[in-house]
């Protein structure tokens, strides 16, 4: 099952072109320091403005070098149904193991059209599907309702819930079951979600802080045990700062700024994502000496 600290990647970027020696150095990472499993080419990925072919090679790359030790959950979503299905068929020919579709951006499909469009992708391809439901990227919410509707097709498994409305966690649980794999999309959320019945985080802070993103979730999957309890509050608590300053301007340019500073790869983002300021730069350098990622 697909759950616990998965990573959405980012990609990195060297004078405008993919660093692909820096990219397959941020996967080993994540290999050697708990991550459950890596999304490559999601929106945190800058895939908006990756090429087809570039697209295709950072999903290729993040299968091959993983090699089968954890999930590979492609991120082949789109606002046009055939490009979606195209590249989750790209996936499912490369070796991934889900898929992850966000609901189409700027259309606005009513929920009919969102539930044609999944069924489209689920039709052709047999990867497991993981929805991305974020309304305030993509202007559309994917209702209750039309989540249970997909649910009863053969490859929709699960939703990274990215709404930041904890009660959705509790309608999705009783209208779907406990079958219906849940993973929130808000780093900040992840400790109240899985005590609501989630099994992960879908997460960006994971791409500097890999090792206490995994042990964060694993504590808080035993729910009997206090001092696993006691491990994930605290744990929760240290990483808070870090959630926050990651998000005070657009993703990823400041993970890919935090990135930087552990020498993993350049800060780079593509237009129209600029770098961060000068006070941005501050408050994530505080937040990461806080999470005792710098020295």
């Amino acid at each position: 099952m697909l759950k616990g600290s998965i990573v959405a990647l980012i990609t990195p970027f060297k004078n405008n072109k993919l660093d692909e020696d820096a990219y397959i150095s941020l996967i080993h990472n994540h290999l050697k320091n708990g991550t459950s499993g890596l999304v490559p080419a999601g929106t945190t990925g800058e895939s908006p403005t990756l090429s087809h072919i570039e697209h295709e090679r950072v999903i290729e790359l993040c299968v091959k070098e993983s090699n089968g030790e954890i999930p590979v959950i492609a991120g082949t979503g789109s606002n046009s149904t055939e490009e979606a299905v195209a590249l989750t068929r790209y996936a499912e020919k490369i070796g991934a193991d889900a898929a992850l579709v966000v609901t189409p951006y700027y259309n606005k499909p009513t929920q009919e059209g969102l539930y044609q469009h999944y069924k489209a992708i689920n039709d052709n391809s047999s990867l497991p599907i993981v929805i991305y439901n974020i309304p305030s990227r993509s202007v559309v919410d994917m209702s209750v309702d039309t989540m249970a509707k997909l649910f009863e097709l053969k490859n929709i498994v699960g939703v990274k819930d990215a709404t930041g409305d904890l009660n959705r966690v509790d309608q999705q649980k009783e209208k779907m079951g406990p079958d219906f794999i849940q993973l929130t999309g808000e780093d900040g959320l992840a400790l109240e979600f899985n005590k609501r019945g989630g099994v992960g985080c879908i997460s960006v802070t994971a791409n500097i802080a890999p090792k206490l993103c995994a042990e964060l979730q694993q504590a808080s999957m035993n729910k009997n045990d206090s001092n696993l309890i006691g491990k994930a509050k605290k744990l929760n608590e240290k990483l808070m700062p870090l959630h926050k300053s990651l998000f005070i301007e657009s993703n990823p340019s400041p993970v890919k700024y935090a990135a930087s500073l552990l020498n993993m790869c350049s800060d780079d983002v593509r237009l129209p994502l600029v770098k961060v300021t000068e006070k941005t730069q501050n408050i994530i350098k505080s937040a990461m000496l806080n999470a005792n990622l710098l020295q």
